[in-house]
């Protein structure tokens, strides 16, 4: 690790811990130039602004969470994969307070995040094959993620929320998007089987159709989807 690089990560972990213990109260540069033994002149050299000293922040907390993400392993059950993989992100959440607000303030999204969403995806698209989704994946995956990111900064910023909070909206949305019961793999519903049909054909659709006509395959299958 070269001189310059060093630096760059020292400032990168003053700030990021001088932020977990901050309590969600402004961290200054000045503090963190002091935290990681440099002047101004140095990290403004490295981050350009303190946004671009928080925005690298961002990223730095998405890969600690991601870290944690990519090594839970799937439970055999997809709809138990998003019930869990709720539940680690409102944990995250809870234990890394002033991380989680920042990383999910108005503005800023590291591409981390992204990485984040598109392992929500593929477990969605799990259900999915599985052939217990009751809507569109993506439809789906944004519930999930809506859901979970409003409940954990519900209880971060409210301490006199009800602690079954996260429990009750998991499972009211996890019955909205899927069939939890269901053991057998084998789709429950026409619109279920639709869904199930759409995902195996994404991105693998039979060579024997032409563009025109698996567009118009996708088509139909959303519109049988959402019946």
């Amino acid at each position: 690790m070269s001189t310059d690089t060093g630096t760059r990560d020292r400032i990168l972990q003053a700030a990021a811990r001088l932020l977990a213990d901050s309590g969600g109260a402004p961290v200054s540069t000045r503090a963190v130039c002091a935290a990681a033994g440099v002047g101004a002149p140095t990290l403004y050299h490295h981050f350009g602004d303190k946004d671009g000293l928080l925005d690298a922040v961002v990223a730095y907390g998405f890969e600690r969470y991601l870290a944690e993400k990519r090594a839970r392993p799937s439970t055999g059950d997809p709809v138990e994969d998003l019930r869990r993989g709720w539940d680690a992100h409102v944990e995250f959440g809870l234990a890394q307070p002033a991380f989680y607000a920042l990383m999910h303030g108005a503005g800023r999204r590291a591409d981390a995040a992204e990485e984040g969403y598109r392992i929500l995806l593929e477990t969605t698209e799990a259900v999915a094959r599985a052939g217990r989704l009751r809507v569109p994946v993506k439809t789906a995956a944004d519930m999930v993620h809506a859901g979970s990111v409003g409940v954990t900064l519900k209880l971060i910023d409210d301490s006199g929320a009800a602690p079954e909070l996260s429990a009750r909206t998991r499972e009211a949305i996890l019955a909205a998007i899927a069939d939890t019961d269901q053991v057998e793999e084998r789709p429950s519903s026409v619109s279920a089987m639709a869904i199930a049909l759409a995902s195996a054909l994404e991105g693998r659709a039979p060579h024997t159709l032409s563009e025109a006509e698996a567009a118009m395959l996708r088509e139909w299958l959303t519109r049988v989807a959402v019946e």
